[in-house]
């Protein structure tokens, strides 16, 4: 007779480990800008970092309640619980995002849903703050990560 072995519990989750490489990657663009001064550079990557971090937490919103935040809704609806459009069935206590997120210009991110380019758009326009440009002012969209 064997006894019977208890599986054993520990580990992470997937979402356990996105979020631990996200937080390397804000930490690493933050390094990155003090130690070599190409700080447009830093913040496009940072940028892109944010942007994963999003789509996390918008993933996390969906396996909830089975949708994405509408438009109208916006990516507020990672931090408090949505009061517009169609309610979230079982919104997560806490919220999903600890702070309404803005790019690393101070800018808020251009968010679409259902997007053009898939479920949703995520979008940062850049140091000028508007769609289009070069340079550092070029749009950062999550459709161009993949």
């Amino acid at each position: 007779m064997t006894p019977k072995h208890k599986k054993s519990e520990n580990g992470f989750t997937l979402i356990e480990i996105m979020i631990v490489i996200i937080i390397m990657g804000i930490l690493a663009s933050y390094v990155a800008v003090k130690l070599t001064g190409q700080t447009e550079k830093a913040r496009v990557t940072q940028a892109r970092t944010q942007i994963e971090s999003i789509k996390t937490a918008l993933e996390m919103y969906h396996m909830d309640n089975g949708r994405y935040p509408s438009t109208d809704q916006g990516l507020q609806a990672l931090v408090t619980e949505p009061t517009v459009g169609k309610l979230p069935r079982a919104w997560r206590k806490g919220g999903y995002l600890e702070s309404y997120p803005k790019d690393p210009w101070g800018n808020e991110f251009f968010y679409l849903s259902p997007g053009e380019h898939g479920d949703y758009d995520i979008s940062s326009f850049g140091n000028d703050g508007e769609p289009g440009g070069e340079d550092s002012d070029a749009d950062i969209n999550n459709w161009d990560a993949e």
